[in-house]
């Protein structure tokens, strides 16, 4: 069910790399027509194929984006939460969306209708350069993602995925993991099995899964586990078992 945009949505939509260095009456004017979609987990938002005629930004919950292959197998592509938006740039060059948009969990996102947008970008450039910025902006995270399953190892990649939920730089913490491991898994581009792997290496240095539920002894040393040089984690294993 849709409904018009709370003045909590509007702090969090104004903050969004889209919108970055516009002015405040400008923001105001692009997401006038906007509106607030309520979630359930497994609601679909919109389907690879379809005809891109918005794009959304994320206020509460997790957005899974993935692609289903011509096999029927599903490719996760991105997972979204709180702040982060997708399919501006071919919800503005009239173009099909490229995967599929499905809540994790219970959601609310934002609807801005691309029509509008390109209306306000005809009278105020300035925000087709903000767009390009934002669309430069998640190919580069993109790009990293590519690095990411190509130069990590598994062990690496689920360190990082957790020291990126750790509420604490350094020190001990307990990390609520935020959707079912198989999704993770499949973010991480590993197999449910090689992720259980992981985390049962992962032990040698302080990191203990109960459930849905991570203790890590030492989030710095996470960190710097999940960039350093795969010989030097296999070293490190070694000597621990």
């Amino acid at each position: 069910m849709a409904s018009h945009p709370t003045a909590g949505d509007l702090q969090i939509i104004t903050r969004i790399a889209v919108f970055r260095g516009l002015k405040a009456e400008t923001v105001e004017r692009v997401v006038a027509p906007a509106t607030a979609v309520m979630l359930a987990p497994h609601d679909t938002l919109v389907r690879q194929g379809e005809l891109a005629t918005a794009f959304f930004i994320v206020i509460d919950g997790w957005i899974k984006l993935f692609r289903i292959a011509v096999s029927g197998d599903e490719t996760v592509i991105q997972i979204m939460t709180k702040g982060e938006s997708f399919a501006e740039a071919v919800a503005f060059t009239g173009s099909r969306y490229l995967a599929t948009a499905q809540a994790v969990s219970h959601a609310r996102v934002v609807r801005i209708p691309a029509d509008h947008v390109v209306r306000c970008i005809r009278e105020s450039p300035d925000i087709a350069l903000a767009m390009i910025a934002s669309t430069s902006l998640n190919i580069h995270h993109l790009v990293e993602q590519i690095e990411q399953l190509k130069a990590q190892s598994g062990v690496q990649r689920v360190a990082e995925f957790l020291a990126s939920l750790a509420p604490v730089d350094n020190g001990s913490c307990v990390i609520a993991l935020p959707y079912d491991k198989v999704l993770i898994a499949a973010r991480l581009g590993l197999k449910p099995e090689s992720l259980s792997r992981a985390f049962a290496k992962l032990r040698s240095v302080g990191v203990a899964v109960n459930a849905s539920h991570v203790a890590v002894g030492d989030v710095g040393k996470l960190r710097h586990l999940a960039t350093e040089e795969r010989s030097v984690i296999r070293g490190s294993f070694r000597e621990a078992q």
